[in-house]
């Protein structure tokens, strides 16, 4: 029943409503009316929608901010670009450090040469020693007499031979005899050594022997002979001690001749 009462009650408002829009829009005048809350299932709420079509299409245009994302680009590029000129100078300053390393590398290179250079100094390849000087006597020929050769000369038993050094104030001598092959091995004095043997000669002594006229000067026999290494033996051992070995001549004596 309460139905029945309700149905014509809403056709009669609907009819109201109908009525007061028309009158609205023949006078341009927009009335407003008390709706119950039951018009929200009715048409008028259809016409709002329009409305809002319109501010959808005027939003496109203002969205066009989108040219801001592009100056946020550039500001970063520049940055970097002067992070490269900072680090050119870093690369720089490692070049300094090697250039101390060249100092320590001379001390290390000079103390191994300057040891070697003192033990060549002296004349001698050996050590110290006393000094021997050994060498041959020789009668010339009356065919060559007064000729330096020694051909057809026979060797000199019984001749001297001097030794004279002078490397003190008073001149040092030693004297040797030859043997039968006119050999002789002449001993220095104990005070000389072979670094002072530069000072020291060797010659003949004039011999009292019958078929001896007087010294040659052949090889110095005379005005003395320089002492030389011999190569071949250096050092000769006489009553256990070592003597280092030096060698003159060969000497000769001119001969007496009865022609």
């Amino acid at each position: 029943m309460a139905k029945t009462l309700l149905l014509p009650l809403q056709l009669s408002l609907l009819l109201v409503t109908c009525f007061t829009v028309f009158a609205a829009e023949d006078e341009n005048i927009v009335s407003f009316v008390a709706m119950p809350p039951h018009h929200h299932s009715v048409s008028p709420a259809m016409a709002p929608s329009p409305h809002h079509h319109h501010h959808h299409h005027s939003h496109p245009p203002t969205s066009t901010p989108t040219p801001t994302p592009k100056p946020a680009t550039p500001p970063p590029a520049y940055p970097p670009s002067h992070h490269h000129h900072h680090a050119h100078p870093p690369s720089k300053a490692p070049v300094h450090p090697p250039k101390s390393s060249h100092p320590p590398a001379h001390p290390p290179a000079l103390p191994p040469h300057l040891p070697p250079t003192y033990p060549p100094k002296p004349s001698f390849p050996f050590p110290r020693k006393l000094v021997a000087v050994q060498g041959v006597v020789f009668l010339k020929s009356c065919k060559y007499a007064y000729n330096d050769t020694l051909s057809e000369a026979t060797s000199l038993a019984g001749a001297f031979v001097k030794l004279q050094c002078n490397n003190t104030a008073k001149p040092l001598t030693a004297q040797a005899q030859t043997d039968k092959n006119g050999y002789f091995l002449l001993l220095a004095p104990k005070t000389i050594t072979n670094y002072a043997i530069h000072k020291c000669k060797a010659s003949l002594v004039p011999s009292k022997l019958p078929l001896v006229k007087k010294p040659s000067d052949l090889h110095g026999g005379v005005s003395g002979a320089i002492l030389k290494v011999d190569k071949k033996k250096p050092l000769v051992i006489v009553n256990k001690v070592d003597y280092a070995l030096f060698t003159v001549g060969p000497f000769a004596f001119e001969p007496k001749c009865y022609h």
